[in-house]
């Protein structure tokens, strides 16, 4: 009988480990829901806290609409009614990974899915390799406002970020034993915010009164700067120690780029000029890209090109240090026998196993 194991390999018979589990195989995804905490609609007052938002109302129908400055009035149920998010999760997402999300808020005169898609964002967030999703909320739909709608109010941007979470699970979980692993990887993960041109208001707000302040670990302003420069530096000033602040800029804000520069120094804050290498906790850099004629397509040409992807890119953790080899211990010619006394040497051809 025990004849025949003799052909089986060598440790055939012993216990076999079981197989690494296998990592589900992701696809990307891209999609625009409608969020709960999305900016818009809005019910609510307006930049002053006390006036209504919305300050006319067609009395034939009961059709509320918005007075801007120029005299225009933007109608609710035509700019402000679309509460759709976009989001996306790149394929080589890992959750077992430290994670990042990246917000971004567009600016005037946009939709969110013609901006992602002629600005290629998740291109740009994919070739940036930082293990992030991507979201954005839509503002007011091709209108000349940048009114943060729901992000007015305290907390409101904590409760977006938590929505998300829920939302880019449901999305990227492939099986049952992979959604919570996800989930806790969204919620705790830090945030990158990126706000280009009108979106530079939203931010604002959100970096003074979201809720989110220690999940945010980063702001990038691409040409986004006409007002609220206190709201940035307070909160750069109280977080500097696990945040950073970059602003690309053209004529378009260099005005206001250059108050929030002043108001930064007054608080002793270092600020470079130009575009660093590698951005880390505390860095604050603003760098001049020139005409203002490059403002419409900022955020795929810059400069640099591609200023989503490159900006991203640098601020991965550098890698490891390499390990010093461990150190020999000091090698010891001999223990002393009891006494004190070295061993005898042997004579040549008498050593014998004792």
């Amino acid at each position: 009988m025990l004849a025949g194991f003799a052909a089986l390999p060598a440790g055939a018979l012993a216990k076999r480990r079981p197989a690494p589990p296998v990592r589900p195989q992701r696809q990307a995804i891209t999609r625009i829901q409608p969020f709960q905490s999305a900016p818009f609609p809005y019910r609510g007052p307006g930049d002053d806290g006390r006036t209504p938002f919305f300050n006319v109302v067609d009395g034939a129908n009961k059709r509320r609409g918005r007075a801007i400055a120029s005299g225009e009035v933007l109608w609710e149920d035509v700019g402000y009614a679309d509460a759709g998010v976009f989001m996306h999760v790149p394929a080589a997402f890992d959750p077992r990974r430290p994670a990042r999300m990246v917000v971004f808020f567009h600016g005037h005169g946009s939709s969110i899915d013609r901006v992602a898609s002629d600005m290629e964002l998740t291109r740009q967030l994919a070739q940036a390799d930082i293990n992030a999703v991507l979201v954005a909320p839509q503002f007011a739909r091709e209108a000349p406002d940048s009114s943060p709608g729901k992000f007015w109010r305290p907390g409101a941007f904590a409760r977006f970020l938590e929505e998300a979470a829920l939302r880019l699970t449901d999305a990227a979980s492939v099986t049952r034993a992979e959604r919570p692993v996800i989930a806790a990887a969204l919620r705790r993960a830090p945030v990158i915010l990126i706000a280009f041109s009108g979106g530079y208001k939203p931010a604002a707000f959100v970096l003074d009164r979201g809720g989110a302040a220690a999940r945010i670990a980063g702001v990038i302003l691409l040409d986004a700067l006409y007002d609220e420069e206190e709201r940035y530096a307070r909160w750069f000033a109280a977080t500097r120690a696990r945040s950073f602040l970059i602003s690309l800029y053209t004529e378009s804000t260099a005005t206001r780029q250059a108050i929030l520069m002043d108001r930064l120094r007054q608080r002793r804050i270092a600020i470079g000029t130009t575009l660093p290498a590698a951005i880390r906790p505390g860095t604050a850099a603003f760098v001049d890209c020139g005409s203002i004629r490059r403002h419409g397509r900022f955020v795929l040409e810059g400069p640099p090109q591609d200023p989503v992807r490159v900006l991203l890119a640098a601020t991965r953790p550098p890698p490891p240090a390499p390990r010093a080899p461990a150190a020999k211990p000091p090698a010891i010619a001999g223990k002393a026998r009891a006494g004190g006394k070295p061993p005898a040497a042997s004579a040549p051809g008498t050593n014998r196993a004792r």
